[in-house]
């Protein structure tokens, strides 16, 4: 059986999903959870396109048969590793051919219900781009560079608050330093996904607790709708010692490598000046952790201030902590939330 969907509906059949654009278009965006068996290789997609353009669509579709029968086969095997009651949703890039033919040749093999999202890839991206439009109650949690704003959105998270955890959907902590020990970062297309795919779990009525970000997390940026809504959402600013601050640095950066760290400095060496990379440099070759993390914290508090001057509204609610306590701290915040101050 053949069905047609629309996108919001492909959300709640709650069935595997075969995406069967090449293995490029998915790699630089894909609905999360989605399974990639290509009709296309990124050559034969190139070649069909080029002969589609050249020749005509008649041409396109001879040769692009060509390169899908020797694989009818594993689309089958393959299927059913993904789906294997049957039951399955299929897409491509606009819901047309590739799609219709993958899903016809299941129905013809062996699956008894095969749902084509209408609009495909396309329909699914302007969803998503659309849901960063919808109005949500934010708490922002901000805090100078070493105050530990994920740990203790991870212990709010704990606690049954609702949590997006930005920094790490794009696997960067948002610094110079920030790429030290992750995976490679999402394109910007897939962390938009990402993000739209954890807000849909979230429940609107509730606040969501958000770290105060830059528009940029590394390579990606925070959708703009979604971003402004952080920027005049109430902040809860964190100001904790920054002795405290360092030695929670140093326990997280120092076993990263020094040739890593000198990575880092040089990456904001212009910002530093010439004297100042030199003698942070310095204090890196004679593995004094602990200054390096000092002459860092000084320069991204400066940057941090910057833009805690400019914030919307002005409706800012400090808080101050002696250590870096995650789970003290994140109680703290809860308790002063809950009793209605912010």
């Amino acid at each position: 059986m053949l069905l047609k969907l629309d996108i919001g509906d492909s959300f709640t059949r709650n069935l595997p999903i075969i995406d069967v654009r090449s293995p490029g278009e998915f790699e630089k965006g894909h609905i999360p959870g989605a399974y990639n068996i290509p009709l296309f290789s990124d050559r034969e997609r190139a070649h069909v396109g080029t002969v589609y353009k050249k020749q005509s669509q008649e041409a396109a579709i001879s040769l692009g048969y060509t390169y899908v029968t020797p694989k009818l086969d594993e689309f089958i095997s393959g299927a059913f590793e993904v789906a294997p009651q049957g039951k399955v949703i299929v897409h491509c890039w606009r819901g047309g051919m590739r799609s219709q033919a993958f899903g016809e040749h299941l129905a013809a093999n062996g699956f008894h219900e095969v749902n084509l999202v209408h609009g495909g890839y396309k329909a699914y991206r302007n969803w998503v781009l659309n849901s960063f439009e919808v109005p949500r109650k934010i708490h922002l949690l901000g805090g100078y560079t070493g105050s530990g704003k994920t740990f203790i959105l991870r212990e709010l998270q704990k606690n049954g608050e609702q949590v997006i955890d930005l920094e790490g959907l794009a696997r960067h902590k948002g610094s110079a330093f920030g790429g030290i020990g992750q995976d490679d970062q999402p394109s910007v297309e897939q962390f938009e996904n990402n993000l739209s795919f954890e807000l849909s779990k979230l429940d609107l009525d509730r606040p969501i607790w958000v770290e105060d970000e830059s528009h940029n997390i590394g390579n990606v940026k925070i959708p703009r709708a979604f971003f402004n809504q952080m920027r005049t959402a109430g902040l809860i600013f964190m100001q904790i010692p920054i002795e405290e601050r360092v030695h929670h640095l140093v326990e997280g950066y120092a076993s990263s490598g020094d040739a890593t760290l000198r990575e880092g400095i040089l990456r904001i060496s212009k910002r530093l000046g010439g004297l100042r990379t030199k003698e942070m440099l310095g204090f890196l070759d004679r593995k004094d952790y602990y200054h390096v993390a000092l002459m860092a914290l000084e320069y991204y508090d400066n940057y941090y201030l910057k833009g805690l001057q400019k914030r919307e509204g002005g409706n800012t609610l400090y808080i101050h902590l002696e250590t870096t306590a995650h789970r003290e701290n994140a109680l703290k915040i809860l308790k002063l939330t809950n009793n209605g101050r912010h």
